[in-house]
């Protein structure tokens, strides 16, 4: 009897640690550690380095224990390329430019190689997006330069880019985009591809081998005009996803501006209708959540749900931080206009 009433007792003792350990988030401590003139829409986490990319050609590393930092800069002939689009391997790190040209370069880890890996030409041509899945897999997007979404991949680790034809890949309806808002569009979860669309047109793509064939499904999201649509997405594993965006010219609207799916991107819910944030430039899962946690920043400051979506508590008024990374499952990163900063939550 007293091994079955020991036994017990440290059964409800690991249960409250498990609890304990998802219990809701109450505070955020948000520290700057860099500050330059520059928009930052574009940051990658890697061990305890963080790189970033942003305006006018500017890009570089900080290390986290340390708050060391490296700057650099990339012009062709007198351009010096927006990047709004960021990705590491184990190798080097790469940076997509915006307009046209569009310009992708490899930076190897010591720096000191920066090659032009691809390079666009088409007046048509903005980039959006780029993820990595391992160090070969990458997959960039953009709006559309003919009748489809603008899709390159790389299967060598970064050093050649292949477009996917048109004649493989779903139709866009009329003013259907994308935005780069906070490098967000494209998702890549072991053999699935997530791509989500804006504009006129808000949907999610899906690709279940790795780009060779493709289904567009319907979003709830708004849509219907030049700036609404879904802005960010983010998965926790190949079934839980969720997206969000809004009206840009109306930043305060909160409603049909984040949905959910529990099928892969199939099937879309709204929810948090006319409740937390109104605009979204990025959303991310909370590590170790069970897709539950999300944190959200954009034009209404920082928000934060503990129920997928279905209530939020805004937790800093901070309008101009544009992208959001995790570290961990308490400390994120965020950039935005002229800085970096880190996020410390607390429970």
């Amino acid at each position: 009897m007293k091994n079955i009433v020991f036994l017990f007792c440290v059964s409800i003792l690991f249960l409250a640690c498990g609890e304990e350990k998802q219990m809701a988030f109450t505070s955020v401590k948000a520290t700057a550690i860099h500050h330059d003139s520059i928009s930052i829409r574009a940051i990658v986490l890697d061990s305890n380095e963080l790189w970033f990319a942003g305006s006018n050609g500017k890009f570089g590393a900080i290390e986290l224990l340390t708050t060391k930092k490296f700057r650099g800069r990339i012009n062709k002939d007198s351009l010096h390329p927006e990047f709004r689009s960021i990705a590491k391997t184990k190798d080097a790190v790469f940076l997509l430019s915006v307009a046209n040209p569009g310009l992708l370069y490899k930076i190897s880890n010591d720096r000191k190689v920066v090659e032009l890996v691809y390079e666009e030409n088409n007046e048509k041509v903005f980039y959006d997006s780029m993820q990595f899945l391992d160090n070969q897999f990458g997959v960039a997007m953009g709006d559309p330069v003919g009748n489809c979404l603008n899709i390159i991949v790389t299967k060598d680790g970064g050093n050649s880019w292949q477009k996917i034809p048109c004649t493989s890949l779903p139709k866009v309806e009329e003013g259907e985009a994308a935005f780069a808002a906070s490098n967000s569009n494209v998702v890549l979860r072991n053999n699935k591809i997530f791509i989500v669309s804006g504009g006129k047109k808000s949907r999610c793509f899906v690709s279940e081998d790795s780009g060779v064939t493709w289904n567009v499904y319907e979003t709830p999201i708004v849509q219907g005009k030049t700036m609404t649509g879904i802005f960010t997405a983010d998965f926790y594993d190949e079934n839980i996803g969720f997206i969000a965006g809004g009206d840009y010219e109306n930043q305060e609207n909160n409603s049909d501006n984040k949905a959910i799916t529990n099928d892969g991107g199939k099937t879309w819910k709204l929810v948090g209708q006319n409740t937390g944030f109104g605009y979204a430039s990025c959303v991310q899962f909370v590590p170790n959540s069970k897709g539950k946690a999300l944190v959200c920043v954009g034009g209404t400051g920082l928000h934060y749900s503990s129920d997928s979506g279905k209530t939020w508590l805004k937790m800093l008024d901070d309008k101009d931080l544009y992208t959001l990374r995790f570290k961990n499952d308490s400390v994120a990163y965020a950039a935005g206009k002229n800085r970096v900063v880190e996020l410390k939550f607390g429970r």
